[in-house]
């Protein structure tokens, strides 16, 4: 269909008015077409003048004069307080200032006093100290001198008296020892007792060793020769509606009545129960059970559904 031209868009739609837009009124500019500081290049911009620099003068600071932080407070100067500290403290001398000799005064050797202040010290003279007259002590108490000789082949060197010379024989404990024997070999009345058990050891080095007597020898026992093996007849019988075939006859008809036999429990060829020895296995739970229990409870047991598990 041709465009009717002088219409707009929205005539054309079939709207009574276009939906509003939150903005001032501004066309929609593409955030790709926008400048990036677009205040920048309007208007009048702010011109610092330059960087200052730090420094003791005023140009340093932004504000063009001094501001106190109080208005009332008052200034110390710390040069003038330290002059004046330093003139009243001047005038407390008496006289001028005190100045040293040129030059300090060197000791001439060791153990000099020259050029030290207090000269020399009369504790630390080499002088003396007055002393008493020596008087030797009394005279030690005088006894007589010690025996000499040294023990061995000198008589009267000990405290005690010399012991008197006794003789004695040259075999005298070979003598009593024999004296000794011959007295023991009269006292006895035989010889001397020997057990006659040899002493053996706990076991024999030969195991088949026996002090019994061994039991007559047995005589091969004769066994009787059996006749010659069955053979069962060739060719087998056929079994058939007589029992010819059997190996024994057919069995003779019992007259007994047909009655139902019950073994008493009290019988004597009973069998006493035993229980097998070993250890018996137990039930084993599945994995598949435990997960049921895991997942089923006391609280969702009535929302659980059966399909879960």
């Amino acid at each position: 269909m041709p465009v009717e031209e002088g219409k707009t868009d929205m005539e054309r739609i079939g709207l009574f008015s276009e939906m509003e837009y939150i903005t001032v009124g501004d066309k929609y500019v593409s955030q790709f077409n926008r400048p990036f500081n677009e205040a920048a290049s309007k208007n009048r911009q702010m011109l610092p003048g330059g960087s200052k620099e730090m420094s003791n003068l005023q140009a340093g600071y932004f504000d063009p004069h001094f501001a106190r932080i109080f208005e009332g407070e008052s200034y110390v100067n710390p040069n003038q307080v330290r002059r004046r500290y330093m003139m009243e403290e001047a005038k407390k001398n008496l006289s001028k200032a005190f100045l040293p000799s040129s030059g300090e005064k060197k000791p001439c050797g060791l153990g000099s006093y020259y050029g030290t202040i207090g000269g020399p010290v009369p504790f630390f003279s080499a002088q003396s100290k007055p002393k008493d007259k020596y008087e030797p002590p009394g005279k030690n108490l005088y006894t007589n001198p010690g025996k000499k000789g040294t023990g061995y082949g000198y008589a009267n060197i000990t405290i005690g008296k010399q012991f008197s010379h006794s003789s004695d024989l040259y075999d005298a404990a070979k003598l009593n020892n024999k004296k000794e024997n011959e007295e023991h070999h009269r006292l006895l009345k035989g010889t001397a007792f020997k057990l006659n058990l040899y002493p053996r050891e706990y076991f024999d080095t030969n195991p088949y060793m026996s002090d019994k007597p061994l039991p007559p020898i047995k005589k091969a026992e004769k066994k009787e020769t059996v006749g010659k093996p069955f053979k069962p007849s060739s060719p087998g019988k056929k079994a058939g509606g007589m029992k010819a075939g059997t190996f024994d006859p057919y069995p003779s008809h019992s007259a007994d009545p047909y009655v139902v036999k019950l073994k008493s429990p009290s019988s004597k060829s009973a069998k006493v129960f035993h229980p097998p020895s070993g250890p018996k296995s137990r039930p084993v739970e599945s994995i598949m059970a435990l997960n049921v229990k895991r997942a089923l409870n006391t609280k969702n047991y009535k929302t659980a559904s059966v399909q879960s598990y």
